[in-house]
């Protein structure tokens, strides 16, 4: 019996079938270990030592697969075939020694690059060892992220309040985004003018000619810079003379694209089918690791993670069967197209995305597979057929035309293409980012050099020349692998980690630059400048590539770039709060302090006169402030708002049932809403906004809406009990009695009907879900002082006080609970805790969520010290380091963010 260590419960199914009775395939379930999230995983005083932590969750599966293989006569081990697949075969083989599980079994590494019968068992007869080269890439991509999160982020945090993480390639990718916002702040629009001609051949054929010269001077897109000359220019054209001066057809070929790789099948998707690049790589790895067709399960595509744009040459030959079968010979070019790669840093040695069966059509497995990953297959297999198809054969016509006035010569240009065949296109165009006029729809009349010419109209128009447009989730993979920047299986979780940590947003399908992303970049652009350029993170990438390739050692890749990067933390050790401002203040100018329509001083203070606007920081992030302060309170948030007054309270209007005040204030975990002031000591009403709604899209009505809540939405079919929505401590929910349900993201709050409230209530039944209070609802205060709340929980709705939480009974209505009942469930609940002695040296965390900041602050009190000495210090021993990853989950919460980054 022989062991298959695979990724995939699903990849495991398809090739147990393959391989039959003597092999037991096993699914790792992705990666089994990781370093811990906690200082000193990698240290770089032991000459970069890692310490790795299985996961709790591979645990049993790990057990399960020692067992088989004590009993098993071989292992092999079949994970991906890139660097990411060699590091869990290495992973799972380490493992397996350390539990004595491997005696005198023989160990073979395989690898296919396709799921499908012919191509696994082809795999068996050639198997090979691990290879460490591969592993040791790994390893050294993983020691430099962690060195980077951990490093880095503790400084950002320490420095720069609000900041959530720095990572060696993320914050290389948010720069792009950023110096793109910046290229656009500073943009200044020019004015220029197009003159058009709109004419006919002596048959009445109409056509339009641009202006191209004049008197000798060539016009070029911006040479006409005002009304006055277009007008000139037009008056003169009106009464000029016109005549063909020669006329030029050039034949022209265009080539199809090569096959997918992985960046331009994200980027394709984006274009074409609306998807992030995240939703592409699930998709196709769906279609990789197979479908039932014909009652046999086999992956649809080749591996998705790939650089490589070359087909294996039996692909190649079933593509041009099945081009010659379903197009004929004339769209068979004579002989096979040979793609080679042109990224910068193409790192893997593997096929293109194809279909592992060309004659496999779209249509052919519609009923398998859902409907997106259609679409997506659809596209995988057109571009892969029209890379091996003949090329589309144009000719472009160019007409010189001379327009002659009072001894003076001005000179217009037509053009035109006509497609004489198709080739290629008759079955796939590429798009692209930003579409300009299609030429191909632009056809000239016949016409010949001497003929003269009949005008119909001469039309002007002002242009403005546009700033560069905002990234697109596809442009800006294009982009980073322009510049070499990450790797196949980095860019989609490079693009979440941006949005996740909100560093930017997606508005229209385009990228645009958060103000905390803003921050953060210039801060790393002013103290870490070598770190976030785009040669430094692409020579990197190549060194990672040597060393795959087993050119070079990765430890002293490691030594390398700890030496100076230590010396650049630890310079930043003394750094003064306000150096740091001042440098904020002057790079982020375009963006905090645009100017003013009508030319006044931006940076004035509305509300003193005298004061001078600056970047200031507080404990909860950045904000713009006056420099009277305190006489003068003024302040907003970074990116402005013409409504914000004051203490950045943005006045909406007035509530017309009771007049009171409708604001927009920024508070402590966000934008939020309030009617009217606290009196008498009584909380005004407030309310969260929704998660999704900009601060900026609120208007009066919205507000009022939002206030209003919770809302009935109607009375249950079932019982006619009402349905209420509203706005809790973790979002907008619905609730039918005691039953509780979170609505999803895409629906509206204000806007969900009966219907689906109704479906969201049977879907939580369904799991078992009791529901929960309303979220964080006062109910009254504690005779010793304090307020007691009712709060949706984990497990149920329970009451709070303090740091007492009693659970609710079953029986309980959270909505009917009265005060006198939730003190009492407080007592009881406080006479059977346990006495607990305050933690020494550490404040507890505030009730209001304040739980990660003591890990901020110990994380950012080591960083110093480890810079200092260019090094972490090692772990004591084995039982230290566990000790240290289990004693504050706080710090390892918050620090697990950072060193995942990049």
């Amino acid at each position: 019996m022989q062991v298959v260590i695979v990724e995939s419960p699903a990849k495991a199914k398809t090739i147990n079938k393959y391989l039959g009775p003597d092999y037991e395939v096993i699914a790792s379930y992705g990666h089994v270990r990781d370093l811990p999230s906690k200082d000193g995983s990698v240290d770089p005083e032991a000459d970069f030592r890692m310490l790795w932590e299985i996961d709790p969750k591979a645990q049993k599966r790990l057990n399960e697969i020692a067992q088989a293989v004590k009993k098993a006569d071989g292992l092999i081990l079949a994970t991906d075939p890139d660097r990411e697949g060699e590091a869990i075969s290495w992973h799972v083989l380490e493992i397996l020694r350390d539990k004595k599980a491997l005696k005198d079994q023989k160990v073979e590494r395989v690898v296919f690059n396709a799921i499908t019968k012919q191509a696994v068992l082809e795999a068996m007869k050639a198997p090979r060892a691990v290879d460490l080269a591969l592993v040791d890439a790994y390893l050294a991509r993983r020691a430099l992220d962690y060195l980077v999160g951990f490093t880095l982020s503790p400084v950002l945090w320490r420095k720069l309040p609000g900041a959530r993480s720095a990572g060696r390639v993320q914050s290389v990718a948010l720069r792009l985004v950023c110096d793109r916002e910046r290229e656009i702040e500073t943009f200044v629009a020019r004015e220029y003018w197009s003159i058009l001609a709109q004419l006919s051949t002596p048959r009445g054929d109409a056509f339009d000619a641009r202006l191209s010269g004049a008197d000798g001077k060539k016009i070029t897109r911006l040479s006409v810079g005002s009304g006055e000359e277009a007008a000139a220019f037009r008056a003169a054209l009106n009464a000029a003379d016109f005549r063909v001066a020669s006329v030029e057809a050039k034949p022209m070929r265009r080539h199809p694209q090569p096959p997918f790789t992985t960046s331009t099948l994200q980027q394709e998707a984006s274009r074409k089918l609306g998807l992030a690049p995240a939703r592409t790589m699930q998709l196709a790895q769906r279609l990789y690791e197979g479908v039932d067709v014909g009652g046999e399960t086999v992956g649809l595509i080749t591996y998705m993670r790939t650089d490589g744009v070359d087909m294996a040459p039996e692909a190649v030959a079933a593509t041009r069967s099945a081009i010659g079968s379903q197009f004929g010979d004339r769209y068979l070019p004579g002989a096979p197209r040979k793609y080679t790669t042109k990224a910068k840093n193409a790192q893997e040695a593997h096929e293109a995305i194809r279909p592992t069966d060309p004659t496999r059509t779209p249509a052919s497995v519609a009923r398998t597979i859902d409907a997106e990953q259609l679409k997506l297959y659809e596209l995988i297999w057109t571009r892969t057929i029209a890379s091996q198809m003949e090329s589309a054969e144009l000719e472009r016509t160019t007409a010189d035309i001379r327009a002659t006035v009072s001894g003076r010569e001005l000179e217009l240009t037509a053009t035109g293409t006509v497609v004489k065949f198709d080739g290629f296109l008759k079955l796939y165009r590429e798009g692209r980012d930003d579409e300009d006029e299609d030429e191909e729809s632009r056809r000239l009349p016949a016409m010949s050099a001497g003929e003269a010419l009949a005008k119909r109209d001469i039309v002007t128009t002002q242009h403005f020349t546009e700033p560069p447009p905002r990234y697109s989730e596809a442009s800006l993979v294009k982009r980073m692998e322009e510049l070499g920047i990450g790797r196949p299986s980095t860019y989609a979780a490079v693009l979440a980690v941006l949005r996740d940590r909100e560093y930017v947003k997606l508005e229209k399908k385009r990228l645009v630059a958060e103000d905390k992303g803003r921050l953060v970049t210039a801060f790393l652009q002013s103290f870490f400048t070598r770190y976030v350029e785009y040669d430094f993170t692409a020579d990197l990438e190549e060194k990672l590539d040597q060393i795959s390739a087993d050119e070079i050692d990765w430890k002293q890749v490691l030594r390398d770039f700890w030496r100076d990067f230590a010396l650049a933390v630890e310079a930043t050790k003394d750094l003064r709060v306000s150096q740091v401002l001042d440098a904020l203040d002057e790079m982020l100018t375009a963006h905090i302090f645009p100017p003013s329509t009508d030319g006044s001083n931006p940076r004035a203070c509305p509300t003193c006169g005298t004061g001078r606007l600056s970047l200031k920081m507080g404990k909860f992030g950045a904000f713009i402030g006056c420099s009277n302060y305190p006489e003068c309170r003024y302040t907003r948030p970074l990116s402005g708002d013409a409504a914000a007054e004051g203490d950045g309270v943005r006045r909406l209007g007035a509530d017309p049932e009771t007049g009171l005040e409708v604001t927009l204030r920024d508070g402590r975990f966000g934008a939020y809403l309030q009617l009217g002031e606290a009196e008498n000591g009584e909380k005004p009403k407030r309310s969260s906004l929704p998660k999704g709604l900009a601060p900026a899209d609120v208007d009066l009505e919205r507000a009022l809406a939002l206030l209003s809540l919770p809302r009935a939405i109607g009375a249950h079919p079932e019982d006619g009990q009402p349905i209420l929505a509203g706005i809790g401590r973790f979002g907008p929910y619905i609730q039918h009695g005691k039953v509780y349900a979170n609505i999803e993201k895409d629906d509206d709050i204000l806007a969900i009907g009966l219907n689906r409230a109704v479906v969201l209530l049977a879907e939580k039944q369904a799991k078992g879900g009791r529901g929960g209070a309303v979220a964080g609802r006062t109910i009254g205060d504690h005779p010793s002082g304090g307020a007691i709340t009712v709060r949706a929980g984990r497990f149920g709705p329970y009451v709070n006080h303090g740091k007492t939480n009693a659970t609710l009974p079953k029986s309980q209505d959270p909505e009917g609970l009265t005060l006198e009942q939730a003190i009492a469930l407080i007592d009881a609940k406080a006479a059977t805790a346990p006495a607990k002695k305050p933690a020494r040296g550490a404040k507890a965390a505030k009730a209001d969520g304040d739980a990660e900041a003591p890990a901020k602050k110990t994380a950012a009190k080591k960083a110093p010290a480890k810079a200092k000495t260019g090094a972490a210090k090692p772990a004591a021993t084995k039982s230290a380091a566990t000790k240290s990853a289990t004693a504050k989950p706080a710090a390892a919460k918050t620090k697990k963010a950072a060193g995942k980054a990049g």
